[in-house]
């Protein structure tokens, strides 16, 4: 059993994996501002996995509190969650996201120094390859993303490469690709505050009732049907490599290792927006529209390390991600209410 900091856990990734953990016999700690998700999910959490969860209202950046709570808590390994992650809005506001994800960061590696935490598994993405050719392999040059969110999962990779080189810690690098579904349940899912940036929130909004319609940017890709294709994987898999990665930097002397988590196969913008038509019974209005800069036409994964070294592969299916987002759309048509949870946070 491990004590482990979830940095942004009560997020959509982040709140999967907290129940993950505690499923798998280990103790979550969830530090999170709230600025892209809301306590009430706390509540949602304690109900899903029937115990009392610690858990901070707290912004990581200010490294007198991140500190704090290292020195009350004494974690075992971090999951860090913590950052900004909205491409488009990167490129409008590239200082705020450097700032904000690499401060996090460093704090986060101070705290772990101040409590002498020897594990952090962190949350990067595939934005790390770039134009390199696909399927993305890990050992690819990772130095060529398209955005400053990307560029800060790439730095943000080195300066935990180079910590670990003189510091007494282990380092997972978690490079995923498209995360959707929701929590079997409908308990707890994706709920983007503000427009949402990726695919499967905006069919859902539509799918609700929350937007007109769908926009399908680009007909014309060299694809089989003309629109982008993507590696999606349902946030249950992905939830539970995490925990896979954070076992196996407990198990092994590695220092820094990176693994892709993705099914391997891209799944077009129209398969996805069928899918869920299929899983909700609904025709959902489309609107095409030109190409966005910055968009590739295709990735996936080449996901072969982590099943070989974590023995984890993605199992679920577009069809089981689709059902899954349309239960938690249903159960939550607005999204996550307003308010506090009724558990109250530890004090520092």
């Amino acid at each position: 059993m491990m004590r482990v900091l979830v940095a942004g856990g009560a997020g959509f990734i982040g709140s999967h994996t907290v129940v993950k953990l505690v499923e798998a016999g280990h103790e979550p700690i969830i530090v999170d501002n709230f600025s892209n998700s809301k306590p009430v999910v706390i509540d949602r959490l304690e109900a899903l996995t029937g115990s009392h969860l610690t858990w901070y209202n707290a912004d990581l950046t200010n490294r007198e509190i991140t500190e704090a709570i290292f020195t009350q808590e004494q974690p075992d390994a971090v999951i860090h969650f913590a950052g900004l992650k909205a491409v488009g809005e990167s490129v409008e506001k590239p200082l705020w996201y450097y700032e904000t994800n690499m401060n996090t960061t460093f704090n986060l590696l101070h705290g772990m120094a101040t409590a002498e935490t020897r594990h952090i598994v962190f949350s990067s993405s595939a934005t790390v390859y770039g134009n390199n050719p696909i399927p993305f392999q890990e050992d690819m040059e990772a130095v060529n993303s398209l955005s400053p969110y990307g560029y800060s999962k790439v730095a943000i990779e080195r300066v935990l490469t180079d910590t670990a080189k003189v510091a007494d810690i282990q380092v997972g690098l978690l490079r995923y690709f498209n995360p959707v579904g929701a929590h079997p349940s409908g308990t707890i899912g994706e709920d983007p505050l503000g427009i949402p940036n990726n695919l499967m929130p905006a069919i859902a909004s539509v799918a609700t009732g929350r937007r007109e319609k769908l926009y399908v940017f680009g007909t014309d890709y060299p694809t089989p049907d003309g629109t982008c294709l993507r590696d999606y994987i349902h946030v249950q898999d992905l939830a539970a490599g995490h925990v896979a990665a954070l076992d196996y930097l407990a198990a092994h002397d590695t220092k820094v290792r990176a693994w892709n988590f993705g099914t391997g196969q891209g799944t077009s913008v129209l398969e996805l927006i069928h899918a869920f038509e299929k899983a909700s019974g609904l025709t959902l209005p489309i609107e095409y529209a030109p190409r966005r800069d910055g968009d590739r036409d295709a990735f996936w994964a080449d996901a072969s390390r982590a099943k070989i070294e974590l023995g984890w592969t993605a199992e679920k299916t577009i069809d089981e991600m689709c059902a899954d987002t349309w239960r938690f759309q249903q159960a939550n048509p607005e999204g996550y209410p307003d308010g506090d949870p009724i558990s109250r946070p530890a004090q520092l």
